[in-house]
Formats: structure tokens, sequence, C-alpha cells
């Protein structure tokens, strides 16, 4: 019988990697797309057996990484999907089987967004989830998912949770020019199915909706993966945004800063950061968040999470014991973060040149010494990301059901729909006008705290994505992980 199912794994996720590189190849062949996603067989890493203290059990399984997550020069932005396999089990399951994996119920436990219960345990209360939310929450993503929204239903009805007002965009010529830029494609773009895009639209919407099940989900949609395009879709999710009064706005793609660039045009080419950053910053007294990725692939910097206008979300992972009783977080191995080669603090200061007095929430931090300029640093903050100590996501374009997904694009949407539930509505408003990223102001008002710091975030000291964690602020996990909602 153990023959048996092991064989009957090895296929199904045989079977996985041919659905993502095949359907994705098709894409890329009816699309006439040169920039898709690289046609590359899913990456499958056993999970290493680490040290592990005393009481934490660590998850035995198998991580894959769909062919949209893995970065290759040339061929636009990348998601950053992490799919877990627990030694023996499928692939994808009909129901939840997994005792261990996250619901929404027991991530509002861990962070304190609900009553709590003993041992934050995800095989009990699967009922009590978050509740709150308000405005909108855009999830930027590439390529269409013709399943979104019976997908969220679905997770939706299964935990209990309110039925989601939610609205999927195509982020098409039809908006029009924004800010310089137009769409590359005139009606609906390639079908995301198969690819990975289609599970990170799924994770996304799904976990911002259990963190904020009163707030607007709104899944936009980007012609292709090509950064123009992924930039023109965040211009549409801000107008979308904005039409509900205002919220947040989660990026789960990313790509190495160093193909971004340096200060220049905001034309076509997208050559120069300065202009990339135009986008995040351009919403001046308007209520609107952006979050980004930190990154899955250890002491990384992914653009956008580098911008200083956007909350980069680094990754922990949720130890737990024997019996699945939350004991405490530590830097997941995974994370991303690191300083940033790009983005330096200007003097004198120019808003039109970089990092200056609109972004000092860093400075006390970075300031270096005399005469240096200090770096834009990242994560700004965590959520549990780890693989072995992942969340549940439905997503059926690969004929499954039930995944266990752990990454820092998950944790960018849950993180959003955390920040929309606060009520802080900051956004971009400064005082006189001026562009300020007001949410990355608090989180870090809040660090040299005495009292409230401990209170509100949860300081990771413990593990190493090639930064150690460490007291107060580190590269990766940034100030922490939530505690509740105040202060964020």
């Amino acid at each position: 019988m153990m023959k048996r199912v092991k064989w009957f794994a090895f296929v199904t996720l045989l079977s996985f990697a041919v659905s993502f590189s095949g359907l994705a190849a098709a894409q890329e062949d009816s699309a006439g797309q040169e920039n898709m996603a690289p046609q590359q067989p899913d990456v499958q890493q056993a999970i290493p057996p680490d040290e592990i203290p005393p009481g934490i059990v660590k998850r035995q399984g198998t991580e894959i990484t769909p062919p949209s997550s893995v970065s290759t020069p040339g061929h636009g932005a990348h998601t950053n999907l992490k799919i877990f396999v627990p030694a023996g089990h499928q692939l994808s399951s009909a129901v939840p089987d997994y005792t261990f994996a996250e619901t929404p119920a027991s991530i509002g436990c861990v962070y304190g967004l609900e009553n709590s219960y003993a041992g934050c345990n995800p095989d009990t209360h699967s009922t009590e989830h978050p509740t709150g939310g308000w405005g909108a929450i855009a999830i930027v993503d590439a390529y269409h998912d013709s399943h979104i929204a019976s997908d969220l239903a679905f997770f939706d009805s299964y935990w209990g949770l309110p039925t989601a007002s939610f609205k999927q965009v195509e982020a098409n010529s039809s908006f029009g020019n924004l800010d310089g830029l137009t769409a590359s494609c005139s009606g609906t773009p390639a079908s995301a199915s198969g690819s990975g895009w289609d599970f990170d639209e799924s994770q996304g919407v799904e976990w911002a909706h259990a963190m904020a099940p009163d707030a607007e989900i709104i899944l936009v949609e980007a012609c292709t993966n090509n950064l123009p395009d992924l930039l023109y879709a965040n211009e549409v999710a801000a107008k979308e945004v904005q039409s509900y009064g205002g919220g947040d706005i989660s990026n789960g793609w990313g790509l190495p800063e160093s193909s971004v660039g340096v200060a220049g045009d905001k034309g076509g080419t997208l050559t120069e950061q300065q202009d990339d950053n135009f986008f995040f910053r351009n919403n001046n007294n308007k209520q609107i968040t952006y979050f980004a990725v930190a990154g899955n692939s250890g002491a990384e910097v992914l653009y956008p999470g580098a911008s200083p206008w956007v909350v980069s979300v680094g990754g922990t992972t949720i130890n737990r014991d024997a019996s699945g009783n939350f004991l405490s977080e530590s830097c997941w191995s995974g994370s991303g973060g690191g300083l940033s080669t790009k983005e330096f603090w200007q003097n004198p200061p120019n808003i039109n040149t970089g990092m200056g007095p609109w972004t000092n929430y860093q400075y006390p931090l970075f300031a270096g010494a005399p005469g240096e300029l200090p770096a834009r640093s990242t994560p700004d903050i965590a959520f549990d990301a780890d693989p072995a100590s992942g969340v549940y996501v439905y997503d059926t374009d690969s004929g499954g059901a039930w995944y266990i997904a752990g990454n820092t694009g998950v944790s960018s949407a849950a993180l959003a729909g955390i920040v929309n539930s606060a009520g802080q509505r900051l956004g971009m408003v400064g005082p006189g006008g001026w562009y300020t990223p007001s949410e990355l102001n608090l989180i870090y008002s809040i660090l040299p705290t005495h009292t409230a710091y401990p209170s509100y975030y949860y300081d990771v000291t413990t593990g190493s994505n090639g930064h150690a964690a460490g007291k107060g602020y580190d590269q990766c996990t940034g100030v922490g992980t939530p505690r509740g909602l105040k202060g964020k």
C-alpha cells in the first residue's frame, strides 16, 4: 500500500507540473507575447531537516515552485508562489485534510484579530474568523482567471465567511492613457489557467477577504506580466479603489530591482527608478496604501517592494507543537529582504529623484556615517509565509481544489486586509498636500516605543534568511508581525 501511495503522489505531482508548464506554453502561442512567464518545469524541493528548538514540530513535505515564480531575465515580473505537499498527502485535496495548515480562524487568532482561543489551533474553532474592513482592497495580477469568482465564493462558504462583494476588472486599453502608459491589450487578457498566475489571484483575493470581510475585493488583471502592463494595472486599481472611498492595493508579483533601472522617463521603457516610484506615490491626498512582496528566495530585494512608497512584506514561520498549538514565530529562510542598490536618501532632497524627508521613516535606523546616504531597507513588516506553515487556498484552474500555500504573495494580500480592517485610512495623505507614505510612518513610529511596540507587534528574533532576525527591526521580518489592529 505504501508503494502505491508514493507512486500516486508522484504521478499527481508530475501531472501538476505538466498542467502548469504546458498550459503556460499554450498561452504564449495563442497570445503571441514574447515576454510571457518562462516555460520551465516546476521546481520541487524537499524541505531540509533544520535544527529545531525543543517542542516545535517541523512539518515534513515537498515545496513546489510553479513556472510563474521562476525569475528569468527578459521574461517580465514573476509571482512569488510556493505550494506545500505534506508527506503522505496529495498535492491537492477535495477537502482541507491537513490539520496543521492555517485557516482564517487560526491566523486571526495568532495575529490577535479576533477572540483568541487556546493554542490558536487550525483544527478547531474554524468559524471564528476575523471581521471588519472598509472601502476596497485591490489585488493586482497578470492574465485572466475565469474561475476566480466561484473559487472565492466556495472559499468563503467553506470557512463560514461572509459572501464577498467582489469585482473583476480587466486592465485593458479601454481605460485610455494613464500617466503616460497604455495597456498592451484591448480585450480580455490571455488565460491565467495553469500558469501559476491563476493560483496567485486565488490566494490574493481569498486571503485579503478573509482578513477584511467587509471590504470590497477587486481583482485587477494586467494584460501581461510585463512591467508596463502591471504598473498600468496599478493605475487602474487606484481608480477602482478610490471609487469606494479608498483602501489598499496588494501586488503579489515582483522582479529583481536590478532589472528596473534608476532615474529617468516614465514612458514605455521604464528604465528609471524614480519614475517607477511615481506610479505608487501619485495618489496624493488619496486614502490608498500599496503593499508588495519582499520575495521568496532569501536575501533578495524586489521591485516594487523596494519602492519607498510601498509597504514591503516579508515572511515568517508559524511554529507549533505536536498537537498543533501555537508556540512562536521565526524568520522564514525564504523571506526576501536586504538593502536597495537603487533607492538612496537624496542630498539635497528632491522628490523627483528619490528618497528624502517625505520618506524618512527608516532614516533613524540607516542614517550611517556622516556624509553616507542611507539606502531603503526591506521588508517593513511580515506575515506567515513558510510553506510548511502554509495557509489553505482554493483554486480549481489546474484541476485541483484545496492547496497549501506559503509565500510572501499571500502575506502581502493578507496584510493589506489586516491594515484595511484597522481602519486608519492613511494612504498617502500628508500635511499641506505633500506626498507621504503615512502607513509606513505609523509602522515605524511605533518601533522605538517602550509599551506600544511589544503590544502591537510580535518581535521575531530567531531564524535567518541570510540576514539574521533579531530584536527590533531586521531584514527578514521588518518590525515584526501584527498583534491586534492597533498601530496598523
